[in-house]
């Protein structure tokens, strides 16, 4: 491939893995440069308990928002994201979750294709452009506020993990930190004095009274 160059990438459409899913919910598609802020204070606009306003705007830069009414606050909400940016969107659904409480979950995990389309260096070469198809994995997660079937694969009941994020908590603070320096005190912990390094002049052997010689003459003989 070192002859061409990627030209443009095509998502192709998938459908909605929610059935029977009101056509004014807001879904939020998270892309890999999106801004986390962005992406939340657009959401929250429409989960909190306060409308829209000047300091929520609509969609913001490196996102693509389809929304429904902004006069009310929405019961459900979606986030998806492909490839790279599932991480991400799994990052504003955890941060949904604890700002606005009580939100039921479903998670679909689907397999999205992707289109990338190559062009060659040189035209007048006569090399054809290349189409690669791939299907990379993409998530879809539903937030509401009413309750959803329980008995379908992905549904998270609310509050199902504070429990497990709080004995986690509890353990990491109960573990004994490595790396951490032991405090030194009591008895015998210091030095005794004048037993630390560079403390007072530096003695020389001779014997008492003797003056010392001076530095800097080279051995052998007398002036």
């Amino acid at each position: 491939m070192e002859n061409y160059r990627k030209a443009r990438t095509v998502e192709q459409p998938c459908p909605c893995p929610f059935p029977d899913l009101p056509s004014d919910t807001p879904e939020v598609r998270v892309k890999d440069g999106s801004k986390i802020r962005n992406l939340m204070r657009f959401a929250l606009s429409r989960m909190e308990e306060k409308t829209a306003s000047a300091d929520h705007p609509g969609p913001h830069e490196g996102s693509e928002v389809s929304v429904g009414s902004v006069e009310n606050l929405c019961r459900q909400i979606m986030f998806t994201g492909v490839g790279l940016s599932v991480a991400k969107a799994i990052t504003c659904v955890e941060i949904m979750k604890r700002r606005v409480h009580g939100l039921h979950q479903h998670t679909k995990l689907v397999y999205r294709t992707v289109q990338e389309v190559w062009e060659p260096l040189e035209p007048e070469a006569g090399l054809d452009s290349l189409t690669v198809s791939r299907n990379v994995p993409s998530i879809w997660v539903l937030l509401s506020r009413d309750s959803l079937d329980k008995n379908q694969p992905g549904y998270q009941a609310p509050g199902s993990f504070d429990a497990l994020w709080a004995q986690a908590l509890k353990e990491e603070a109960a573990a004994p930190k490595h790396g951490q320096r032991r405090k030194r005190g009591g008895p015998g912990a210091g030095r005794t004095e004048g037993a630390g390094r560079g403390k007072g002049a530096r003695k020389h052997p001779g014997r008492p009274g003797e003056p010392r010689k001076p530095l800097g003459h080279a051995g052998g003989g007398q002036d």
